[in-house]
C-alpha cells in the first residue's frame, strides 16, 4: 500500500490527506474503493450526508443487513448510490441481450473462478452472480449450493419459475463467461473475448453516473444480490436450499 501510495503521489500528482472527510470535501464525487465489503457501512456513513453520488466497489456489503442500512443512508439523505461487478458490462454480454432475436430468456449458466483462500462467494463468486442477475433480473427465490474442495454450483430458482446456474472453480480457469438460455436457442457469453475490456465498460458506466446522479443497477437488485450470496454461502455449509 505505501508502495502505490508513493506511486500516486509522486508520478500523477495525486493529492495524500489524511481522512474521509478531507477526500469527500475536496471531491466531486467518490469512489468507495477498500477491498473489504465489511468495512463498506461504516465508511458510507462518514460519506452520506455530503450528498455526493458515490460508486461502491463490489462487494457492496457483506451482508444483508448492513446492505440494507446503506442502502436507507442513500434514501434518507438523497445520496446517489450505486455498486456493479464490471462483469455487469462485459461486451459480449450486454450485445447478446441487446440483439439476440431468439425469443425471452428461460434461464442461464453462467461460470468463473472462486476464491482460493475466502470462505463464501462475495469476492470472486459475486461477478458470475452479477452476470446472472444481468441476464434474469431481480426476483431469485431460493439458492442451493453443490460443493467441493475444487467446484461450486449455486442452483437458483426464481419466482417466475426459471432456474439460473452459477458454476465456479478453483482449479486454475480464469475465463467469466454465460450460456443463455432463449425460447428459440441459446447463445454463449464468453467475456475474455471482449474488444474493450470490461473494467472499461463499468468505468464508462460510472462516469455517466457521476454526470447525471442515475445508478445504473437498481438498488433493490444491489441488496437481493447481497442476499443471494449470503444464502449461497449458508447453502455450501448446511447442503440445504435456502430462501431468498
Amino acid at each position: 500500500m505505501e508502495k502505490f501510495t508513493k506511486e500516486l503521489r509522486d508520478n500523477y500528482s495525486i493529492e495524500i490527506v489524511q481522512s474521509i472527510e478531507d477526500v469527500v470535501r475536496n471531491s466531486d464525487a467518490i469512489l468507495l474503493e477498500s477491498v473489504d465489503g465489511a468495512v463498506h457501512y461504516k465508511q458510507l456513513k462518514e460519506i452520506i450526508a455530503w450528498k455526493k453520488p458515490v460508486f461502491v466497489d463490489k462487494p457492496f456489503s457483506l451482508n444483508t443487513k448492513e446492505a440494507k442500512k446503506m442502502v436507507e443512508l442513500a434514501n434518507r439523505f438523497g445520496t446517489p448510490l450505486m455498486s456493479s461487478s464490471a462483469l455487469r458490462y462485459s461486451e459480449s454480454l450486454t450485445r447478446i441481450l441487446q440483439t439476440s432475436e431468439k425469443g425471452e430468456i428461460i434461464g442461464a449458466d453462467c461460470f468463473g473462478p472462486m476464491d482460493l483462500n475466502q470462505a463464501g462467494y462475495f469476492w470472486y463468486g459475486i461477478h458470475a452472480v452479477e452476470m446472472l442477475f444481468t441476464i434474469l433480473g431481480q426476483g431469485a427465490k431460493s439458492v442451493k449450493t453443490v460443493k467441493t474442495v475444487d467446484h461450486d454450483v449455486l442452483t437458483a430458482v426464481w419466482k417466475d419459475g426459471r432456474i439460473g446456474t452459477v458454476r465456479g472453480n478453483r482449479k486454475g480457469n480464469n475465463q467469466f463467461g454465460a450460456v443463455i438460455h432463449f425460447e428459440k436457442g441459446s447463445e454463449y457469453v464468453n467475456a475474455d473475448l471482449d474488444i474493450k475490456p470490461y473494467y472499461a465498460s463499468l468505468l464508462e458506466q460510472i462516469m455517466i453516473f457521476f454526470t447525471d446522479e442515475n445508478t445504473r443497477v437498481p438498488l433493490e437488485e444491489t441488496t437481493e444480490i447481497i442476499r443471494f450470496l449470503e444464502a449461497a454461502t449458508e447453502s455450501s455449509f448446511s447442503g440445504e436450499e435456502i430462501i431468498i
